[in-house]
């Protein structure tokens, strides 16, 4: 392993603190949290929640990707990294990226339309039902009916698509950091 100087024990402590934070809450927001809350709350409520969750993480990741890309580059320089170190800091340096698109943009746009969505819903009496809509039918009525609620929609969906597959993205590259990190242990 090439490194400028070793890491004090405080530094690696510090970077698998962050990396198993930025993992921890990877997995809770993408696999756990949204699954449980579409269940349980009604279509609107769940909306607003994710729109409130949703900026803390990406921001909290985006520090935590910063940071994590910050130590890593500093005891890994460019000159001396091997292919296992420059695929991390490829991946540290990717997720960066997607975060920050994610954070700044994407997020941003879909929190946006759906609050316009919702206003239209609203109207028509539609985004108290829980779960899997019974209420198919009167959605679909209203996307025909309603160009602008169509068009909203389409852009929702084209923007929440984007940050669901950056945001998975960022979970598979944080995920593998960890595992190279994981396997530098050379014990438990």
């Amino acid at each position: 392993m090439s490194m400028e100087g070793e890491p004090s024990g405080l530094i690696r402590i510090t970077q698998l603190f962050l990396l198993s934070t930025a993992w921890g809450m990877q997995i809770w927001v993408t696999f756990i949290a949204g699954f449980v809350l579409f269940r349980t709350v009604s279509r609107h409520t769940f909306g607003l929640v994710q729109g409130k969750l949703f900026p803390f993480y990406f921001y909290t990741l985006l520090g935590c990707t910063f940071l994590n890309l910050a130590i890593f580059a500093t005891y890994h320089p460019r000159e001396l990294l091997n292919t296992r170190e420059t695929v991390q800091i490829t991946l540290f340096f990717i997720c960066l990226i997607l975060v920050a698109t994610n954070a700044s943009w994407f997020s941003q746009v879909t929190t946006k339309t759906m609050l316009k969505m919702q206003k239209i819903e609203k109207e028509h009496g539609l985004g108290e039902e829980v779960g899997v809509s019974g209420q198919r039918e009167a959605y679909q009525l209203l996307k025909e009916k309603d160009s602008k609620y169509r068009n909203l929609r389409q852009k929702f969906f084209k923007f929440h698509g984007l940050s669901s597959l950056c945001n998975l993205a960022c979970v598979i590259c944080t995920g593998v950091n960890l595992a190279f990190i994981a396997l530098q242990l050379e014990s438990l």
